[in-house]
């Protein structure tokens, strides 16, 4: 494993020690992402692992990644950090208008974005099996054309909006 993405699974690891996804360790979903991002390379592993520490982990600032993993991974991590609002809608309009000016160099984090939301979306197909009433497919199904017209650019990771773009249709 690359250097870069072994410190940042190690720090996510300690960060959501205490933190679940679904009945899993949250490491489990963190790893799904970075498994989605892999062939983006370790950069976009490393921010992969790193993507929810600053949304869900009190105490972790923008400050402290910059420190560990430098300016590019701590601004990326930011871009994909959800921006905040009182409702989920705001949250996600707030975080869809920074994700569509993001340009050059920051791009790899709509890659990880859109590997998050693949790794989402597949949970929670998986979930709907067992649970026919489960409300996030549904969701995720609403907020696909905003969240594509935010994030998508053509060319960028097509396999991971070839699959988002099947499984939410």
């Amino acid at each position: 494993m690359d250097t870069l993405v072994k410190k940042a699974r190690d720090f996510a690891e300690k960060a959501h020690a205490d933190q679940k996804y679904g009945m899993c360790p949250y490491l489990r979903h963190l790893e799904d992402v970075a498994a989605i991002a892999a062939q983006h390379g370790p950069e976009a592993m490393a921010i992969s692992f790193l993507h929810d520490v600053l949304e869900d982990v009190k105490g972790c600032s923008l400050e402290q990644l910059e420190e560990q993993f430098g300016h590019k991974i701590a601004k990326c991590v930011a871009i994909c950090t959800d921006e905040l609002g009182e409702t989920r809608m705001e949250r996600k309009q707030r975080t869809n208008l920074k994700m569509a000016a993001v340009s050059g160099e920051w791009e790899v984090a709509l890659v990880v974005k859109a590997a998050d939301r693949l790794a989402n979306v597949r949970e929670s197909a998986r979930s709907a099996l067992l649970d026919p009433g489960n409300k996030h497919l549904p969701r995720y199904r609403t907020e696909h054309p905003e969240f594509r017209k935010a994030a998508h650019r053509p060319g960028l990771c097509d396999a991971i909006w070839e699959e988002l773009d099947r499984l939410l249709a």
